[in-house]
């Protein structure tokens, strides 16, 4: 809300309690007194009970009259007062309205860019849209998330167990996820247990450590009032400072605030194409997936990431980061894979973004 907009709201309220103040300050200064005398017989005079009694009655009289007329004022100004209620929580509604009004005509352009939604879903915890990609020299999807709860998102190991692994469609089917998207990277050790890549943060604890950047590799993910973070971090505290709530680790890091990110050598041949899983944000804070399709591993199909940095600018992303790929990039909606994996099969990931309706 704009600084106008607030000195719009407070002059409202203060235009709503001038009434209600104006009474209170009159009935301050406004008082009945009755005066009743003590009657106080006279030894020396008879008593003239039919009088004082005259008397007693015009007394109560008068002060029955005044009663009437001050509850008579005090209802006028309550009335007043729930006029004036009622005409601010217009103004308000109104006013809340204009200020919401930027922030909807700026979705609706981000929103134009990506064409018409091929799914969408909406509640209390989520707004989601899924759209189709259709490039000169590759295909795939667009995923808007809008979080709007904290029980709209989860990220978990496979199977929920360091060292394990499962396919993305597994985990999102065993948690009743509406949505899931691969995350960061694996290495396997001798045995073929399957473990994140570095640095990997849920439910605001890290799994395995923490791990600085080496190779360019990078953190991705979500702070504590879901908004996206990554980057590279030499230090735990540095990482601390940005609260994370959860997030892994791939390479590299592709767009910082709007501009294009150097992309380290080796990921730009090796491979030069390939299927890609893409996490950026809007300046609004909503989350915008990238997931686009590759055939095979040889390198020959599929987006290049300098690709992918351009297209990202083109629909208006602020911050992107590459999370793992080739025949790791899966996409699922409601119990479907919708993107092509490039292993020709699912593969099982340790660990996967999970979107909850």
């Amino acid at each position: 809300m704009t600084a106008n907009s607030i000195q719009q709201i407070n002059r409202v309220m203060l235009l709503a309690c001038a009434p209600f103040l104006g009474m209170l300050i009159w009935l301050l200064f406004v008082s009945l007194h009755i005066s009743i005398p003590t009657w106080t017989p006279a030894a020396s005079s008879p008593v003239n009970f039919h009088q004082e009694t005259l008397t007693m009655n015009s007394l109560l009289t008068q002060a029955n009259n005044d009663a009437v007329q001050t509850k008579t004022i005090i209802q006028q100004y309550f009335q007043l007062y729930e006029k004036s209620t009622a005409e601010v929580t217009t103004m308000l509604q109104n006013a809340a309205a204009q200020a919401l009004k930027p922030g909807l005509i700026y979705d609706a352009r981000i929103t134009a860019k990506l064409g018409s939604p091929l799914r969408q879903a909406s509640s209390g915890n989520i707004d989601i849209q899924l759209y189709a990609l259709n490039e000169k020299n590759y295909t795939g999807y667009a995923l808007k998330v809008n979080l709007k709860s904290d029980k709209a998102v989860k990220l978990v190991l496979g199977n929920d167990k360091l060292g394990s692994s499962e396919t993305t469609l597994a985990a999102a089917s065993r948690y009743g996820a509406l949505v899931g998207i691969n995350a960061g990277g694996f290495a396997d050790d001798s045995r073929g247990r399957r473990y994140p890549l570095d640095t990997t943060v849920m439910n605001g604890k890290y799994v395995n450590g923490f791990f600085p950047t080496n190779n360019d590799t990078a953190f991705i993910g979500l702070n504590k009032d879901r908004k996206l973070i990554g980057g590279k971090f030499s230090s735990q505290a540095d990482l601390d400072k940005l609260n994370p709530l959860m997030g892994s680790t791939f390479v590299p890091v592709l767009l910082k605030n709007g501009s294009k990110m150097t992309i380290p050598y080796q990921w730009q041949s090796s491979p030069a194409r390939a299927a890609r899983t893409v996490m950026a944000d809007y300046k609004n804070d909503q989350l915008l997936f990238l997931v686009t399709d590759g055939y095979n591993e040889s390198g020959n199909s599929g987006a290049t990431l300098a690709e992918l940095q351009d297209k990202m600018q083109q629909l208006g992303v602020v911050d992107a980061y590459n999370l793992d790929g080739g025949g790791s990039t899966t996409l699922v909606w409601g119990g479907s894979v919708i993107n092509r994996p490039s292993d020709g099969k699912l593969r099982p990931l340790a660990t996967n973004f999970l979107f909850f309706k």
